[in-house]
């Protein structure tokens, strides 16, 4: 870890049109030596002022909002290479994983009923679109890739920033990676084993070979890794319309009978609605994803907002009439009892095709890890440039252009909790922890209509949206701590918490071991990877 410039990442957001003022930072030329010469760039070179435009060739030279960690001076930059479409993918692709296709049924359980089951996915699709058009004005402020992070360093400073990505890192991002694989391989394995119950360590390999292969697309080409996130969304979407056009064949003929009265049997506490949310909120997770990558989205001033304004929705519509289209098949009791509603459902409708649902499952899963793993590779990029994390984690590869440390990162934690098989515990911890950070950007958000009014907001939402966000986070956060305290959520707090003995000495006081720059010269010379601007001791 090393402090570094201001000028760089996620310190500030683009101020606008202003002077470009190319900065020499001197100093070495961060070769790294080979027998063959450097292996990339300059540490120093210039830099566009923040507000300089800049992105691929052939990108709108309109657009003021390249970051300032991602200026075309810059030796090594990520490129802007996700367009509109690329950019719904990744929001309809991330978000559709295993959850609606394997237990919808859990908010039936929560709820006690259907009628309010159905309310609460479409509350927290709601909710998603609310709290994503709030990041759309954050994202179209500053463009610098990291979402939360960058947010949190230009609201509140360095420690609240650093806490974020101490937890999303080590914990949040590998643990959905780890658990949306374990769905992928729980799916792919049962295809072959359809009198037993799959072999346990045969479904964590197939896991660890599920993220092998998301890392090696991630690390070869960010166009390769958009185009399989492109083509799996399509194919997820097609399974849906399988089973939506399914549950209308049987709605059509009359069978309607598990959806009247679906008020009955609703059991509502302070408590059960918040952890409804949160069954529901993780089956939405992903909407904020693509503000994790807003470097490297193409004219991100239109295509976040509209990119945002498609997907949600789209998703929202998909879920409600997925578990209408259960329901049109199955009882709300047989959906409670079933471990995979998707399959019961194909089961009992699809004939010789029922084979479609499991196909469906891992399809759906791979795309969704794929989405989770690219924009979880943008954060470690992020905070490490801002010397909130290793330096190596700030680098891209030198012919790539892929941030491959950070992905590299991600995977290896993902497959240490792949193999402990301890991980479905921490989805409460997950959502729990999550929504105290989405709570914290939309305070972000209105502390900067305070503190920077005149920052350039190409996109601004209305003041109540991130009101509303906040005052539902406040809730979502405190109701399951008072309806029925868990031990998750004391591990949640000791772990934020816990982040502090780490940066006081190595991030406020900049303490840097002495191995770590041998560490760093031989990891940038194994991966073939290079620092994208300058960096400061």
């Amino acid at each position: 870890m090393r402090a570094r410039s201001g000028a760089g990442g996620a310190g500030g957001p683009a101020q606008g049109p202003a002077p470009a003022a190319a900065a020499a930072a001197g100093g070495g030329s961060g070769c790294v030596g080979g027998a063959g010469g450097c292996l990339g760039a300059a540490r120093g070179g210039a830099a566009l002022a923040a507000g300089a435009p800049g992105g691929d060739a052939g990108d709108d030279p309109s657009d003021q909002l390249e970051g300032p960690g991602a200026a075309e001076n810059d030796p090594l930059h990520l490129k802007r290479r996700v367009g509109l479409f690329s950019g719904v993918a990744l929001i309809v692709g991330t978000m559709i994983g295993s959850g609606i296709f394997v237990s919808p049924s859990g908010l039936i359980v929560r709820t006690g009923s259907v009628g309010a089951s159905l309310v609460i996915w479409v509350s927290c699709g709601v909710l998603s679109l609310l709290g994503a058009l709030a990041y759309a004005e954050l994202g179209t402020m500053n463009t610098s890739s990291g979402a939360e992070y960058a947010y949190f360093m230009d609201a509140f400073g360095s420690l609240p920033a650093f806490l974020f990505s101490w937890v999303s890192t080590l914990v949040l991002k590998p643990s959905q990676l780890a658990i949306i694989c374990l769905s992928f391989a729980q799916y792919a394995v049962e295809a072959f084993s359809s009198e037993c119950e799959p072999p346990t360590l045969v479904v964590k390999v197939v896991a660890v070979l599920a993220i092998a292969v998301i890392l090696l697309i991630n690390c070869y080409s960010v166009t390769l890794a958009t185009s399989v996130q492109n083509v799996f969304t399509t194919a997820k979407l097609g399974a849906v319309l399988i089973i939506i056009c399914g549950g209308a064949y049987k709605l059509a003929e009359g069978n309607t009978q598990h959806l009247r009265d679906p008020f009955v049997g609703t059991k509502a506490t302070f408590g059960n609605i918040a952890t409804g949310f949160y069954t529901g909120l993780w089956a939405y997770d992903g909407w904020n994803n693509l503000n994790y990558v807003t470097e490297e989205i193409k004219n991100p001033s239109v295509n976040l907002p509209r990119s945002i304004g498609i997907g949600i929705p789209l998703v929202t519509f998909c879920y409600l009439l997925i578990n209408i289209s259960y329901l049109a098949v199955m009882s709300a009791a047989e959906m409670v009892e079933s471990e995979a509603v998707a399959v019961t459902f194909g089961n009992r409708i699809l004939g010789v095709m029922a084979w479609l649902m499991p196909l469906s499952v891992t399809v759906s899963t791979f795309g969704s890890a794929n989405g989770t793993l690219f924009a979880a590779g943008r954060l470690c990029f992020a905070a490490s440039r801002e010397g909130h994390l290793l330096d190596i984690l700030s680098y891209v590869h030198v012919r790539r252009y892929t941030p491959a440390p950070g992905l590299i990162f991600h995977s290896l934690i993902a497959v240490a909790m792949v193999m402990s098989g301890t991980i479905d515990s921490l989805i409460d911890f997950f959502s729990f922890t999550a929504w105290i950070f989405y709570g914290g950007s939309m305070l972000a958000l209105l502390v900067m209509r305070k503190t920077k009014p005149h920052t350039p907001r190409p996109y601004k939402v209305p003041i109540i949206i991130p009101l509303i966000v906040l005052v539902i986070s406040i809730y979502l956060i405190v109701a399951p701590i008072i309806d029925e305290p868990k031990i998750e959520y004391l591990y949640a707090a000791t772990f934020i918490v816990a982040g502090l003995l780490f940066y006081v000495p190595f991030v406020h006081y900049g303490y840097v071991p002495a191995v770590m720059d041998t560490i760093t010269v031989f990891l940038q010379l194994l991966l073939e990877v290079a620092p994208t601007q300058s960096m400061f001791d």
